[in-house]
Order: structure tokens, then C-alpha cells, then sequence
């Protein structure tokens, strides 16, 4: 079972991860400005799909290095936060980048708008680096069964996920032209987005196994 101190931490880097400015969740957007509330749903829930995967994925192999390699879960542990702390750097430094939002409507039916959310995210090798960096930060060897508490929080940050990102898209569909007027809510999510994943990146790079 995982720890409730560590799973309302979860909760809270998850959501603010969620609503920070990202290529999925502007895609999301996208669809909910250039097209309807529905695609932008249907977007998100093929995107979300394509999280079982890493979940699965990250769940087993991280299990793995925790029981065998002191060696390799160092090597793992080290590129997760420098990954996270790349990503935080990339969120500070292009904290003032306006909202792309020039992609054209689209013609694709729903089920084509799914299948794309889905592979979207399966073929995007950062997200399972992201949960191989993310998810071992909030499981303890100590509760027991590594795979499933890491499998549970994947399915929290899945359904954190569906929940933020099926708002980002309606809410692009009702007030995009009140969202555009507003740059620095941008900059502020940056901020608070860099500020968190740099916090996440030290905690790894001080964790023991």
C-alpha cells in the first residue's frame, strides 16, 4: 500500500504537471478551439490510452532494477533527473512563449482523432523516460509489491490526466479567444512547472534504493 503522505504528493505533482503547458495537453487545446468539445475528449482519451503502456512498462522494469542493481538503478535514477531537470530548464526558458495554436481543423472522424491521441503517446520515448524518472519517487520497497503500487499510480495520473486535460479542451472551446488575451498565465505555469520538476529531479538524485 502506498503511503498517504506520499500519495497526496502525488496527487499534487501530478495535477500541477497536467495543467502546465506541454505538447499534448496544447494539442488537446487545440482540438477544443479548432474543432469541439467532443474530439478534444476523444483526443485525450487516446492520449491516456497510451499510458497503460509506460505505465506497465515502467511498473516491471523498474521493479526489476530495484531488486537486482544497486549499479543500474544509479545509472537510471541519475538520467531520470537530469531529465527532469532539463525539462524544468526547457519550461523556465521558454516561460514567455506564446500558445501555438496554428494547427488547421481537421477532417479526420473521432475514431481517427483517437487512434492518433494513442500513438501520440506510445511513440513518444520521453514519456517513458518521464515515468521511469516519476513514478519510483512515490513507491517505498518497504510497502511491498513494487509493480503494483507503481501501476496504481499510473492509473491515478491517467485518470488526473483524462479529468485535466478533457477540461483544458472544453474550456479552449468556450473561452479561446479570453485564453489568448492572457499570456502570462503561461509564464506563471512555466515558472511553477520548472519549480516543481526541479524539486522532483534533486529528490531522485539524492534517493537510495
Amino acid at each position: 500500500m502506498i503511503e498517504l503522505s506520499n500519495l497526496y504528493m502525488f496527487i499534487v505533482a501530478s495535477l500541477l504537471l497536467c495543467i502546465a503547458p506541454g505538447p499534448d495537453n496544447i494539442y488537446v487545446l487545440t482540438q477544443g478551439m479548432t474543432k469541439s468539445k467532443k474530439a478534444a475528449i476523444i483526443t485525450t482519451l487516446g492520449l491516456c490510452t497510451g499510458l497503460i503502456i509506460h505505465t506497465g512498462a515502467a511498473a516491471f522494469g523498474i521493479s526489476m532494477i530495484f531488486k537486482t542493481s544497486q549499479l543500474a538503478f544509479n545509472i537510471v535514477k541519475y538520467i531520470g533527473a537530469a531529465y527532469l531537470l532539463y525539462i524544468a530548464y526547457q519550461a523556465f526558458k521558454y516561460r514567455n512563449e506564446p500558445l501555438d495554436l496554428t494547427v488547421k481543423a481537421s477532417k479526420k472522424d473521432l475514431k481517427a482523432l483517437y487512434i492518433k491521441g494513442f500513438f501520440m503517446n506510445v511513440l513518444n520515448p520521453k514519456v517513458s523516460i518521464f515515468f521511469l524518472a516519476f513514478l519510483p519517487q512515490f513507491v517505498s520497497v518497504e510497502n511491498g509489491n513494487i509493480p503494483m503500487q507503481m501501476i496504481l499510480l499510473g492509473v491515478i495520473f491517467m485518470i488526473l490526466t483524462i479529468i485535466v486535460f478533457s477540461i483544458i479542451g472544453i474550456a479552449g472551446n468556450l473561452l479561446s479567444s479570453k485564453l489568448l488575451q492572457k499570456p502570462n498565465i503561461i509564464k506563471y505555469m512555466n515558472i511553477m512547472t520548472s519549480f516543481v520538476l526541479v524539486s522532483l529531479g534533486l529528490k531522485l538524485a539524492f534517493s537510495e534504493r
